[in-house]
């Protein structure tokens, strides 16, 4: 039986209870084995935790701010449909951008600022993060490959929002559940996360019986035969 009634009540379950690990290792478990995002994809703090549903971005290398003469509309236009997609934030959704070379930022201050005020629950860019400090007062959940000043204008466009899009071969469909910590980023996708976060739950609980037996001087080996956990 499921614990949580709406997203609100399973991301808060989970930030409570559970850790990114656990639901990989249920998504493992499901035959869901490549979900983890690169393991250079870090928060800027490594306490943030972030929990969400996937607001997909894709983005694409460009090699001048604006262009006339090209036969796409957008190249005309700066940073494509960057503005439009951030403005289509919804509470409790995690801007996700991939598709760029990581020669610039694919996210900052102001976007950030922007998004807090939507409510949004997070970023994981498959790229750099600029205006650290601000985004660190700030408090706003962030994941990249680090922070580098170069900005995305002259080089990176929005082609488009709320598709597919892949990171290292992990494809995130619009809605999938995106759970973050120090330790990865991870995609839940939509059609199995009822049985990953009520496996994870269960594991999680189990996890403490294991702690306490292994602190009260029982073998791993004993535990892991009674408890099939570890």
């Amino acid at each position: 039986m499921m614990e949580w009634k709406n997203d609100k009540q399973l991301f808060r379950i989970a930030k409570e209870e559970l850790f990114v690990a656990l639901v990989g290792d249920v998504l493992d478990k499901l035959g869901y084995k490549h979900q983890f995002l690169p393991p250079n994809l870090k928060p800027l703090n490594s306490d943030y935790v972030l929990i969400g549903r996937a607001m997909t971005v894709l983005e694409a290398d460009v090699f001048e701010e604006t262009s006339e003469k090209s036969h796409n509309p957008l190249m005309s236009k700066p940073f494509g449909l960057m503005f439009e997609a951030l403005d289509s934030l919804k509470e409790g959704e995690v801007y996700i951008c991939s598709g760029s070379s990581p020669n610039y930022a694919l996210w900052g201050g102001l976007m950030s600022t922007r998004a807090m005020k939507l409510k949004a629950a997070g970023a994981v860019v498959n790229g750099y993060s600029r205006d650290t400090n601000e985004i660190l007062q700030l408090g706003f959940p962030t994941f990249s490959m680090g922070g580098y000043a170069q900005d995305q204008g002259p080089r990176g466009k929005v082609l488009d929002y709320r598709v597919p899009i892949e990171i290292e071969g992990v494809r995130v469909h619009p809605g999938d559940i995106i759970f973050a910590d120090r330790d990865g980023v991870l995609v839940v996708p939509q059609e199995v996360e009822k049985e990953a976060f009520m496996g994870a739950i269960e594991k999680a609980r189990g996890e403490q019986l294991v702690k306490k037996a292994l602190e009260e001087g029982m073998s791993t080996v004993e535990a892991f035969e009674r408890f099939g956990i570890m």
